[in-house]
């Protein structure tokens, strides 16, 4: 990858999986986040999906469920940077923000979201949505670490 990624925005990356996770009433057990290049991404949906080509997010569920009420989700999140850079630019949006919404998107899938079909989309995309409101302050603390760099 050409470009660094920021200092500091490791916490606000645990925020925005925890306030996510919230919203869906559940809670992390353990979650890792992989921030690398379209290489690796590509590598990794063609060795676990069969797809021979970039994608932006891919989410690794390994556990969903545990006692009481609220859930525990545990697994992974690989996040193309370079896909973020990129679709910042085609949307108009912050690096910040981008990186939130893969964060967010990959979040929901590891809860069981999906969005094959067109209904698993229009709920895909009204979680991803109320989760975005909800991080306005974690968006601007992802900007800032992007400008401070």
């Amino acid at each position: 990858m050409g470009e660094r990624v920021p200092r500091g925005i490791g916490a606000p990356l645990r925020r925005l999986i925890r306030a996510t996770l919230a919203l869906e009433a559940a809670r992390a057990a353990e979650i890792g986040v992989v921030l690398a290049d379209d290489a690796a991404l590509r590598d990794l949906n063609r060795r676990w999906r069969g797809i021979d080509r970039a994608t932006d997010v891919i989410s690794f569920p390994y556990f969903v469920g545990g006692r009481g009420r609220t859930p525990l989700v545990a697994g992974d999140l690989a996040i193309s940077m370079d896909r973020a850079r990129e679709q910042a630019r085609r949307y108009r949006v912050t690096r910040g923000r981008e990186l939130a919404r893969l964060v967010i998107h990959g979040t929901l899938h590891l809860v069981g979201h999906d969005h094959h079909r067109l209904a698993e989309r229009r709920v895909m995309r009204t979680h991803e949505a109320r989760a975005m409101r909800a991080a306005s302050a974690t968006i601007r603390a992802l900007d800032a670490a992007w400008r401070s760099r």
